[in-house]
Parts: C-alpha cells; structure tokens; sequence
C-alpha cells in the first residue's frame, strides 16, 4: 500500500484517560466531550470507545445528529448555540439535551417545550463574558424553565475563563455557587479538564473532560503525568537530497544551510492541517530520533535536517507528534496551543483506529 499521512488513534488511551478522569471525580458523572470531530480524532470511533461515559457533549448540531445517527443511546448535550425551532423539534425527537444561555435562547425552548418535554443546561456568566446570563438573569430564567411543564430537567453549568489564575478562578467559582444556591436545586456541571486537575472544588455533580481525553494536559504551569496520547501524526519520507552550505531551503529564503546537509522531504503540509506557522527548529521524530524542520511548511510538504540522521531512507514514517513528542511541544514552536492542532487536522488525513 502507498504509504501516506495518518493519524493513528489509540481508543484504548481514550479509555484510559476516561479512567483516569472517573479515580479524580469519582462522586461525579462525566460529560465527555467529543466536538469538533473528537478534537480531530473522528466523531463516532471515539465516541463508541467512551460508553463508560455518562453523557457526550457536542458543539453543533450536525454533531449531535450525527450521534444519534450511529445508534449512540448515550445522553447528548449541545453545547451553546442559536437554534430554530426546527433544530428544536429535532433535539427534543432524538432527545439531545441544549443549552440556554440568553433570553432568545430561552424563548425559543420554551415554545417547544410546550410541545415536547426537553431537558437545559442553564448556564451563568462567571466572568469569562461570552455567552451564559448574569445573576438576576440567571435566577428569573431557572425560575421560568423548573417551573416549565415542557422542561424535564435544568442543570446549571457555567465555563471558568483561567483556572490557572488563583483569584480569578475563586471568584468565578463563588459567583457561580452564590446563583446556584439563590436558584433550584438543579444539578451543576463547573469543570473542564483544566478544572478537573487543578480545581478539585469545582468538581460538582457533572465534569467535562476535553482535551484530556485525547491524552494533553492542558495546564501550562502544573505538570500532570498518567495521560496517554491518542494519537500519532505520521507521514513519509518522500525525497532526500544534499545540498552544499550557503543553500536556501522553501519558500522565501527562511532557511539557509550552515554546512552542508542532508534534507528529507516529508509528505505533509498545512492543507493536511500541520501548521503553517512552525517555526524552524520544530521537532520531528525519525527512526526515534530527533530533527528539526528546516524552511517554511508548504501545503502538501515539509522539509526536515536529516544531516545527523544519515540512516533515514526514502519512504521511512516520520512522526510529527505522539506518545513521546506531545502536540503541546509542536503547538509552542507554531505559537499556538494544542487543541488548535488536534482539530485542525484536515479530512484527507486517514485515520487509523486501534482498540
């Protein structure tokens, strides 16, 4: 077979990185949020390995039907966004729970919800300020929604904007704690992964693990080990050749040979979702070595310094990130963060499913 880009993903990590969320809360239930494609490790294989799960949140309704679609059964939240009364009609048939989060939103359930009962997820503005009601908002709508005959169930949730900020993650937690108790007594979901490792006080009935599903610890100031990766980026090694020092490399002259060099030629570039702006230097993985990407990442390609790695032969896998070279590391060399990464990876990527 024609070697190609794949991802490789490890469903067995996504179960463990499930287990190891279920030892941290183990008096909650777990939303497990797969949008975006399972953070680019493909929607339904992913979310047939997370039965353990409570429930799955999505970000779109085409997600969420798509779900639905696969036979899933599991219980489907949608996370914020504008829905018609179509798309409601649709939610309350194939019972996917929605969020409420401003005055339209919650007109436009309610006028379902007479004909159908559905279930909310009300959601407070602690202060990350895009989407979710203020105080009195909040308390005037959880009163008209638990009061609702077409309401089943209000769970009360809320986002925290930086978790790794003592003081504004305190009081964050607090304004939410202060609504909720002026409110019903609705179940609380605060958490997400960030929280879940370093805000155990945050853990209330429901957490949502992200992106520590897919194996990345998304603090940048607290190292936390027991994550598996689940997934590998590989591609090949499509061309080699040797140019004399003083030698330009891609694009724009960005890199300029120091010696003379060894350069591999990788079939990937930023239409597979590599991104373009990895800067010279980013590290990739050859025969477990090592090596750095030299000149500017083009659309199909890469090129990489195989001067030290004199065994590398045309058509060897190169890895591009995984178990022992984390996207978090290629993330700060592109000046982005790893979830960026993950969800960027293009749909002529193939994905490969182990169990």
């Amino acid at each position: 077979m024609q070697k190609t880009v794949n991802a490789e993903v490890s469903l067995e990590a996504v179960r463990h990185n499930l287990a190891v969320v279920r030892a941290m809360c183990p008096a909650c239930k777990v939303l497990a949020v797969v949008k975006a494609d399972a953070y680019g490790h493909g929607l339904i294989p992913v979310a047939n390995s997370l039965a353990e799960a409570d429930g799955l949140a999505v970000a779109r309704l085409s997600e969420a039907l798509l779900l639905r679609q696969a036979g899933i059964t599991q219980r489907v939240v949608l996370l914020g966004t504008l829905l018609d009364a179509e798309d409601l009609a649709q939610c309350s048939k194939l019972n996917i729970d929605v969020v409420v989060h401003d005055q339209t939103s919650m007109e436009r359930v309610i006028a379902e919800g007479h004909r159908t009962p559905m279930r909310v997820w009300l959601k407070f503005d602690s202060g990350m300020h895009r989407v979710g009601f203020d105080t009195n908002a909040f308390i005037r709508a959880d009163s008209i929604l638990s009061r609702h005959p077409g309401i089943a169930e209000v769970v009360h949730m809320t986002h925290l904007s930086d978790v790794e900020h003592d003081e504004t993650t305190a009081r964050q937690i607090q304004n939410f704690w202060d609504c909720h108790s002026s409110a019903s007594g609705a179940e609380v979901s605060i958490a997400n992964s960030g929280a879940i490792i370093l805000r155990p006080e945050a853990h209330a009935g429901w957490v949502r693990p992200g992106i520590m599903l897919y194996g990345e610890n998304p603090l940048s100031s607290v190292r936390f080990d027991g994550l598996k990766a689940a997934m590998e980026l590989k591609a090949p090694v499509i061309a080699i050749r040797e140019i004399e020092r003083g030698e330009f490399v891609g694009y724009n002259r960005r890199w300029q040979s120091e010696r003379p060099s060894r350069i591999g030629t990788v079939g990937i570039g930023y239409a597979d979702g590599y991104p373009r702006q990895a800067a010279n230097g980013t590290p990739v993985s050859v025969r477990e070595r090592l090596v750095p990407i030299v000149g500017q990442i083009s659309m199909d390609s890469l090129t990489i310094d195989l001067t030290d790695c004199a065994e590398t032969r045309i058509g060897d896998q190169v890895t591009l990130w995984g178990t022992d070279l984390a996207p978090s590391i290629i993330a700060k060399y592109a000046g982005t963060i790893s979830y960026d990464l993950l969800a960027g990876i293009s749909g002529r990527v193939l994905r490969e499913y182990h169990l």
